[in-house]
């Protein structure tokens, strides 16, 4: 191995997003304040498998204090809670809309996060739909696109260094601590 390197695991993922996009839809700001000020997170396409990816994410935010509403047109509930065949269904204001849909679902998706006025649209990773994300944006809305939730929220929140990958962040501080 050369002198530069590492055998750190870094947070840093392949993406086909543009170093522009990057800056406008992996903006760290934006990150962390739909992390820190959501209460609310509505996660289209939650599955009722506890094997999926979505069920995973959903009941570490649910763990972690975020009202997880499960967006789910086959099932009546997700991990206790009521779940809504879409998020015009919803009678509660929703924070974050968090996407784990195919990708030729996003512009509806993304109509009806404009229309319920959700703060923040999250498309999950591998999923990349940049007009959706561009018209959301014009409408508004904070936008993430190609992240995890769940791992971000490890990242900022102290908890994925633990596991051995490099988060980029350096503190003194203890997650949780003030």
């Amino acid at each position: 191995m050369g002198s530069g390197s590492s055998f750190a695991c870094s947070i840093r993922l392949n993406t086909t997003l543009t170093p522009e996009q990057r800056a406008l839809y992996q903006n760290e700001d934006v990150i962390r304040d739909l992390l820190d000020s959501a209460k609310n997170i509505a996660i289209v396409g939650l599955s009722t498998d506890s094997q999926k990816a979505s069920y995973f994410v959903g009941s570490y935010l649910a763990h972690e204090g975020y009202n997880v509403i499960p967006v789910n047109p086959r099932a009546t509930e997700i991990l206790g809670r009521k779940a809504y065949p879409d998020l015009l269904s919803i009678p509660d204001k929703v924070d974050v809309v968090d996407i784990f849909r195919p990708v030729e679902e996003i512009p509806r998706i993304t109509d009806q996060a404009i229309q319920i006025k959700a703060r923040g649209l999250w498309l999950q990773l591998r999923l990349i739909d940049i007009e959706s994300a561009e018209r959301a944006r014009a409408a508004g809305l904070a936008v993430v696109v190609d992240r995890c939730v769940k791992m971000e929220h490890g990242r900022y929140r102290g908890g994925l260094h633990w596991a051995g990958m490099n988060t980029e962040i350096i503190s003194a501080r203890r997650a949780g601590a003030s």
